[in-house]
C-alpha cells in the first residue's frame, strides 16, 4: 500500500462500522464498501465472531481493505484482534491499557472520548486518533469548540454520523468520520444487496471529499 494505516484512514476520510448479529457476509460486505471507497472497515467485538470475520476479510481482500476491530475494552481483546489481523483498533472509552498494547505492536488506535479532559488524556497517552463519541450529543459545533483549544488532536466523530451531516463534521475539523448503521444497513446486508452498499459508500466518500475541497 505504501503508506501507514493511520495516514490512509485520514486520507480516505471514512471508517465503516460493522455492528451486526450475523457476520457470515463479512468478506462480501467489506469488498462492497472498499469498492465504494470506504477502505477502513471496523468489525465490532460486540459480536463474538468479530475475530473470525477480521481473519477472513484480511485473508480474502489483503490490503485493498483496512480491517479493524471495534468496541475493544481491554488489552487482551486488543491483542487477540491484532493476532487475527486487525490493522487498527477502536474503543468506545478511554482505555490506557489498549493504547499501550497497540502502541507496543505498532497498531493505530481510535480511542473513544467525549469531554475535553478525556480527549486530551487519550491523546497524551498515545492515541492515533480520538473518537468523539457520541458525536450526536454535541454535533459539529461541539467538535469545532473542542478543536479551538486542542487543534493538535486528530478527531473522528462517531455515533449519529451519516451522509446528511458528515460534511458539517469535516468542515468543523474532523480528520475523518466513522459511520455505522447509516452506511451499513442491516437489511441491505441481509439481502446481499452489495451494489447498493457500494453506492452508499461512494456517496459518503464523495460528500467528505467535497467538504474538504470546499
Amino acid at each position: 500500500m505504501g503508506e501507514d494505516v493511520g495516514t490512509a484512514i485520514e486520507r480516505d476520510g471514512v471508517v465503516g462500522i460493522v455492528r451486526l448479529d450475523d457476520l457470515s457476509g463479512a468478506v462480501a460486505l467489506a469488498d462492497a464498501l472498499g469498492r465504494g471507497g470506504v477502505r477502513a472497515v471496523e468489525f465490532t467485538f460486540t459480536n463474538p465472531s468479530a475475530g473470525r470475520a477480521i481473519e477472513e476479510v484480511h485473508a480474502a481482500l489483503g490490503d485493498s481493505v483496512l480491517v479493524g476491530a471495534g468496541s475493544v475494552l481491554d488489552s487482551e481483546t486488543a491483542r487477540a484482534a491484532i493476532l487475527a489481523g486487525a490493522q487498527f483498533v477502536v474503543t468506545p472509552v478511554v482505555s490506557l491499557s489498549v493504547i499501550a498494547c497497540c502502541n507496543r505492536y505498532g497498531v493505530p488506535t481510535v480511542i473513544g472520548a467525549y469531554t475535553p479532559t478525556e480527549i486530551l488524556t487519550a491523546w497524551e497517552a498515545g492515541a492515533t486518533f480520538v473518537k468523539v463519541f457520541p458525536a450526536s450529543a454535541g454535533g459539529p459545533h461541539y467538535l469545532k469548540d473542542i478543536r479551538g483549544p486542542l487543534p493538535q488532536v486528530k478527531l473522528i466523530p462517531t455515533g449519529g454520523v451519516g451522509a446528511d451531516n458528515a460534511a458539517d463534521f469535516i468542515r468543523a475539523g474532523a480528520r475523518a468520520v466513522a459511520v455505522g448503521g447509516n452506511l451499513v444497513d442491516p437489511a441491505l446486508v441481509a439481502a446481499g444487496r452489495w451494489n447498493e452498499l457500494e453506492a452508499r459508500a461512494r456517496a459518503l466518500v464523495e460528500t467528505v471529499r467535497s467538504a474538504r475541497d470546499g
